[in-house]
């Protein structure tokens, strides 16, 4: 079992930054592959981005390939996930996931794919 704990969201601009972190405690988190999720209002959840527990395969959906990075440090329990030049559709509750695997390629990235989730961080991008 992981814990997973979201922080770093906010209120921005159109055109801004943020970045979030989660946070593990509990197993060996650098055994993970971990990945982000998004829920707006009224929406399905959607899958954001991938990183597998080396940080050698990372994985995006289209919508925010080339403006969100994601990223670990094994070190400090903790995946980021910086997102540049956000727009107004980027508003969402965010949700860290995670599932213990070692895999040199990502595959499978839906949430019913995750077993461990943390309790979301809300991003609100302003027009």
């Amino acid at each position: 079992q992981v814990w997973l704990a979201e922080s770093g969201g906010g209120l921005v601009q159109a055109g801004g930054s943020l970045s979030l972190s989660c946070a593990a405690s509990g197993r060996t988190f650098s055994e993970y592959t971990v990945a982000w999720f998004r829920q707006a209002p009224g929406k399905e959840r959607e899958f954001v981005a991938a990183i597998n527990w080396s940080g050698t395969d990372t994985y995006y959906v289209s919508s925010v390939k080339g403006r969100f990075t994601i990223s670990r440090d094994n070190a400090k329990n903790t995946v980021y996930l910086r997102m540049n030049s956000l727009k107004p559709e980027d508003t969402a509750v965010y949700y860290c996931a995670s599932r213990p695997e070692r895999v040199g390629v990502l595959s499978g990235l839906t949430g019913a794919n995750f077993a461990s989730w943390g309790q979301g961080t809300q991003v609100t991008v302003s027009s």
